[in-house]
């Protein structure tokens, strides 16, 4: 499993800008109008072949009635509380404030790995000025600039000497670990309830990972998994967070220990944002993943319930497609065994290896025939393609001008690659190489 690092510091002094350059994406808006960060972004961060999840938070101002703030003050500590390690971004520009102050005190309290950094370094003198920051007692201040990503390999050197290694589930290792995730109250513990309604002797519990998980340990009809259950994880004391919040903070910790997702919906409400969150997450994280569309017992249903309801679940899913659905019932148990079943399938699609010969014998004489566009007046040619050693499934093809080879075609070969190879429900990455 590995690490979580919060970013966390008082509104407008960098942090979704800082998150974005870490990520290499823009996942997240920034703004100079403070409190731009209501809803929390989640991304993934590789650094010297050490990867962890990073989390940007909303900016914490404490004591303010404004009820988003209020929000954001809460999801913020849930953050904190989650992560191994924190970010605390200040502004150099305009230096430290009383909230600076507030928020070191509050962080202190938490005795976790916490790393100041000092944002909008752009010059020789702000570095200077940066040195402002000892007085917050937190250590010494990473100078950095987020705008053109001045000292941020320098930060994440220091990030990845701090994070403690990452954990896995000890002598289950070799066992696949398929995941039951989604929005609170869709039928998570009532699916798993109804997985293990016979002979339940045969379930034998091992110690959780991370914090709050159960993971068991499934035998029946041929199989053999763990079985990662994060229902019912918190004290009722605790649980005052933002709910939809709260979902997706522990669908972090227990899709990056899966290898398979079972993504539950609610048939009665569709697929919504949060369930888009979650599965975007998966997506990230490149496991495999089953939908299982549940309390379809409640729906009243014609000719074309099914079909209309999987095509909708596609389209809010786009572009990856590939997906197996399910239509289930928790109460009556229908297709509850089928969709565990086919989970275990894309377990198996997952970690299969295509061989080099293969992939250039069926793949490539099709992208010879379809070549990429002319870029230019250039011709761009594909001539080799390998599978390559990696946790999840990642293809590496080798051209003679990759640079111009836009996403539209990326989306052609994955397309064709599903229709060569059974890869449904597994995340596929692809790569262009120069040759």
């Amino acid at each position: 499993m590995s690490n979580i690092v919060a970013i966390v510091g008082r509104p407008n002094v960098g942090k979704s800008t800082l998150f974005n350059r870490l990520v290499q994406r823009r996942d997240a808006i920034t703004d100079s109008v403070a409190g731009v960060t209501r809803d929390r972004h989640y991304g993934r961060v590789d650094w010297v072949g050490r990867e962890f999840s990073i989390i940007d938070t909303g900016g914490y101002v404490d004591g303010s009635d404004d009820i988003f703030e209020g929000e954001i003050r809460r999801q913020v500590r849930l953050a904190i509380d989650e992560a191994n390690l924190i970010l605390f971004v200040v502004d150099v520009e305009t230096g430290m404030t009383d909230f600076d102050k507030e928020i070191a005190d509050i962080l202190r309290r938490y005795k976790k790995p916490m790393i100041l950094v000092a944002n909008k370094v752009d010059n020789p003198q702000r570095f200077a000025e940066a040195a402002d920051f000892y007085r917050l007692g937190m250590g010494e201040p990473y100078g950095i600039s987020s705008i053109n990503g001045s000292g941020t390999g320098e930060l994440l050197d220091k990030v990845v000497e701090l994070l403690p290694p990452d954990q896995d589930l000890g002598e289950e290792e070799e066992l696949p670990k398929l995941a039951i995730v989604g929005r609170p109250n869709v039928g998570k513990s009532s699916l798993v309830n109804a997985m293990f309604e016979e002979d339940r002797n045969i379930v034998t519990e091992i110690s959780g990972t991370t914090r709050d998980t159960v993971n068991t340990r499934f035998t029946k009809f041929g199989m053999d998994f763990l079985l990662l259950d994060t229902a019912g994880v918190r004290k009722k004391t605790k649980v005052h967070e933002d709910l939809e919040f709260y979902s997706v903070m522990r669908s972090v910790r227990t899709i990056e220990n899966a290898d398979v997702c079972m993504l539950v919906l609610d048939a009665t409400l569709g697929i919504e944002s949060q369930d888009l969150a979650i599965f975007n997450l998966i997506q990230k994280n490149r496991k495999g993943v089953v939908i299982l569309v549940n309390k379809w017992d409640l729906i009243n249903k014609d000719t074309n319930t099914m079909r209309d309801f999987e095509a909708l679940v596609r389209k809010r899913c786009a572009p990856f497609v590939d997906i197996p659905i399910f239509f289930t019932s928790a109460l009556t148990r229908q297709r509850v065994l089928k969709a565990v079943e086919e989970a275990m399938e894309v377990y198996k699609r997952r970690i299969t290896k295509i061989s080099t010969s293969k992939l250039n014998d069926t793949i490539v004489p099709i992208l010879k025939d379809n070549p990429p566009p002319m870029t230019k007046g250039k011709e761009i040619k594909i001539k080799f393609a390998t599978m390559l050693p990696t946790h999840a499934p990642t293809f590496a093809f080798y051209a003679n001008l990759p640079q111009y080879i836009k996403e539209p075609y990326k989306r052609f070969v994955e397309n064709q690659m599903r229709k060569l190879y059974d890869l449904s429900g597994v995340p596929i990455q692809i790569f262009f190489r120069k040759k």
